[in-house]
C-alpha cells in the first residue's frame, strides 16, 4: 500500500485495501473521512498541493492485538530529491469481517 501510495496509481487500490466505509484521517483539517470518494478528495487535494511520500520502517500488532501498527517515515518529493522528516509516526490500521481496512489512526511519537 506504502508503495502504491506515492504514485499517480494510488485510486487504484482503494476497494481493493479500503472497506466502502472506511473511517480515514484528514491530519490537514483534523476531522475524520469516512469512504472511498471523501479518501481521495484528501489524496488529491494533498497531491495537487505536493507530493508527499511515506516509507513504512515496520510493521507489528497494537497492544490489543486486533490492529495493525505500520511506523512510517514522511517524506516530500521536492525538485531537488525526497527528502524525509527527522522522526516517525504510526498509522494504526482496523480491520472489518471483510478483510479491508475499516479504519486509520495517526499516532505521533
Amino acid at each position: 500500500m506504502y508503495e502504491v501510495f506515492s504514485t499517480d496509481r494510488r485510486d487504484t487500490f482503494v476497494p481493493h485495501c479500503l472497506s466502502p466505509d472506511v473511517d480515514w484521517p484528514n491530519v490537514l483539517d483534523g476531522i475524520r473521512l469516512h469512504g472511498h470518494e471523501e479518501v481521495r478528495a484528501y489524496w488529491t487535494r494533498q497531491f495537487a498541493a505536493g507530493h508527499p511520500l511515506v516509507r513504512l520502517e515496520g510493521l507489528s500488532l497494537d497492544t490489543d492485538g486486533t490492529r495493525v501498527v505500520a511506523t512510517v517515515r514522511p517524506g516530500q518529493r521536492t525538485a531537488t530529491g525526497d527528502e524525509w522528516a527527522d522522526g516517525t509516526v504510526e498509522h494504526v490500521y482496523s480491520f472489518g469481517g471483510d478483510g479491508l481496512v475499516s479504519r486509520m489512526d495517526v499516532r505521533q511519537l
